[in-house]
């Protein structure tokens, strides 16, 4: 597909607005501050020459492509073969950007959606909920990204969908995904029918959208080798268990007829090999928050992988980069809406691993309704109208609160 042409009109981004919100997230940047008493250092940063591995994983949720950062320097064809292997599917349908919101151009901000799905061999293929719902904004500086969880609880107006034959009704968001999916309406159906019910209750579109298949994204992370995460809370892993000394999901061990020690998930900070640091990133149950502590989790682990992927010796063994490509085209679907993949990924280089901010809707706190269901806060839905106005920046800097805490 060639480059796109055709300027977006968007909010302009006000560099006094976003040098403010980048005073006040410190603990998402690389580097620290230096202790009392060293000189200052120069005003000026140079950026890293961050692979462009890890800034593709900032446009999917995770690592996508393997690649350095001299390709950027190159053509689009050395991008495109690189990712040549990752499906493409349409998986926005009504809820893509339309021309007018600068659906035909990446030069303003870009939304795009990243769907976790849990489909495992013995499940129906239209039986299938969205486990995470994240939605992804880049400004139109492409310089920053912004990572915002919506909670799977969260009641929904789920519209009517016709592929699937779905009449529409109140349900939790997470349901939109199955309802989609059903009566032949497969994971395309799914993802269409969620992002067209996230634009209904927040007003967003989107330029893109990937779904993560769980046990794919698995097989990503151990083509990495291992990513460093901390544990915040002691938790059980409600689905998975171990028989003799091996992982395995609970359905599975008992199967077996043998003894079965539970996975515990204990405090501190470790390196996790992928079936460990998915089990984690999923677990809700136990937490003290809930869904809120899970989507810390889950963002965690997306910031580990890109920190791994820039790495020395990740990306110079022949080997790992065969089984990461191998791997990413395993994990993920994707719809990058009206722009080629290779298009979209060169116009992320700005964007880095350690420029990923994290966002808690409701501010991490439960704001259930009569129904025991999560619904978004009037603060939530004013923080997704900043991301339609690209003013996401200047919204945190006066409404703190609604940032991740975990690094």
């Amino acid at each position: 597909m060639p480059v796109q042409t055709r300027r977006r009109s968007s909010a302009s981004t006000h560099p006094s607005a976003a040098a403010k919100a980048s005073a006040a997230i410190p603990s998402q940047r690389s580097g620290g501050g230096k202790p009392p008493g060293d000189p200052p250092k120069p005003a000026k940063k140079r950026r890293r020459k961050d692979p462009l591995w890890a800034r593709i994983t900032v446009v999917v949720g995770a690592v996508l492509m393997v690649t350095s950062g001299a390709a950027l320097a190159g053509s689009k064809a050395v991008i495109s073969q690189a990712t040549g292997s990752i499906a493409q599917r349409n998986l926005l349908g009504e809820a893509g950007k339309s021309d007018a919101e600068g659906g035909e151009s990446l030069e303003g901000p870009i939304d795009m959606l990243l769907l976790g799905v849990d489909a495992r061999e013995r499940w129906a293929a239209d039986d299938v909920r969205a486990d995470s719902i994240i939605v992804l904004h880049i400004p139109a500086s492409h310089d920053q990204a912004y990572l915002i969880s919506i909670p799977r609880d969260t009641e929904a107006e789920i519209p009517e969908f016709s592929k699937s034959g779905y009449p529409g009704g109140t349900d939790k968001i997470n349901a939109a995904f199955q309802a989609g999916a059903r009566n032949g309406g497969g994971w395309e159906g799914g993802a269409q029918l969620m992002a067209q019910t996230i634009k209904k209750m927040t007003g967003v579109s989107f330029d893109g959208a990937a779904i993560i298949n769980f046990g794919g994204f698995k097989s990503v992370i151990d083509a990495l080798g291992t990513v460093r995460i901390c544990v915040s809370q002691e938790v059980k892993s409600a689905h998975m268990s171990y028989v003799d000394d091996k992982p395995m999901w609970n359905a599975d061990a008992k199967k077996t007829g043998k003894a079965r020690t539970p996975v515990v998930h204990k405090k501190g900070c470790r390196e996790m090999e992928g079936w460990a640091a998915l089990d984690y990133s999923r677990q809700r149950y136990g937490l003290k928050n809930g869904d809120y502590d899970r989507q810390q989790n889950q963002q965690q682990l997306i910031k580990a992988m890109a920190r791994k992927a820039t790495e020395k010796g990740i990306l110079s063994n022949p080997v790992k980069l065969q089984q990461l490509t191998k791997a990413a085209g395993k994990a993920f679907i994707l719809d990058t809406g009206k722009a080629s993949l290779p298009d979209l990924v060169f116009t992320m280089r700005g964007v880095t691993g350690n420029e990923l901010t994290m966002l808690r809707t409701n501010g991490g706190n439960f704001h259930g309704n009569a129904n025991g269901r999560e619904t978004l806060s009037p603060q939530t839905l004013e923080m997704f109208q900043a991301v339609r106005r690209d003013e996401l920046g200047e919204f945190i800097y006066t409404n703190p609160a609604m940032l991740s805490t975990r690094k």
